[in-house]
């Protein structure tokens, strides 16, 4: 497994374009980030406002320079406008896993499809461009939107890890549910199925 972190990866279909995210891009990100800000509700890191969203990125970009993370901003080709973003993360090029997440769009985005569109590219880029083994998804255990949308591309639960993380603004702590797709899963039936369901939502 090889990546190279200063690469400028893009991921592009019909439907959507991925490309690595920017400084710049706070400005393309703004309005969701200033109008609704329960988009961050289940996130230890927010990036509602301004200032939280300057310092997300600027998060996102050091994690990139660290070689742990690889962050995108998500176009949306359909209205023309840039719908979230999303990244790797804890990825551990020896033992060829990683994990997909930080995952979010603005409200008019979800529900479309894009996000299928979204992570059929980047787990194609994972299995077949880095051939990594094994890809994880993490969730707030009680983020049930989030839940189901991963359990609708592939993924299978594996465990909840009890009292795991804590919440931000409050002394009560987080379940966090544990979801993965393997490389031979993704080769043998998640991929086909996953590519069926795209060209219904297109």
């Amino acid at each position: 497994m090889n990546f190279n972190f200063s690469e400028e990866v893009i991921l592009e279909d019909e439907v959507v374009l991925l490309r690595p995210l920017q400084k710049s891009d706070v400005d393309n990100l703004l309005e969701i980030s200033m109008n609704e800000p329960e988009t961050w509700q289940y996130s230890l890191i927010r990036a509602n406002g301004k200032d939280n969203l300057e310092n997300y990125i600027q998060i996102a970009l050091k994690a990139r320079e660290n070689g742990t993370e690889f962050p995108f901003i998500v176009f949306d080709k359909k209205s023309g406008k840039y719908a979230g973003s999303t990244r790797f993360y804890d990825i551990d090029l020896s033992f060829k896993t990683l994990q997909l997440g930080y995952t979010w769009y603005g409200k008019a985005f979800r529900g479309t499809g894009l996000n299928k569109h979204c992570k059929f590219l980047l787990l194609q880029f994972a299995f077949e461009n880095l051939g990594v083994e094994r890809v994880e998804f993490r969730a707030d255990n009680n983020n049930q939107r989030s839940i189901a949308a991963m359990k609708s591309i592939g993924c299978k639960v594996e465990s909840v890890l009890r009292n795991h993380m804590p919440t931000l603004g409050s002394e009560l702590r987080r379940d966090t549910i544990v979801l993965s797709i393997l490389k031979e899963e993704w080769f043998l039936d998640v991929k086909a199925k996953l590519k069926s369901t795209l060209s219904c939502d297109s």
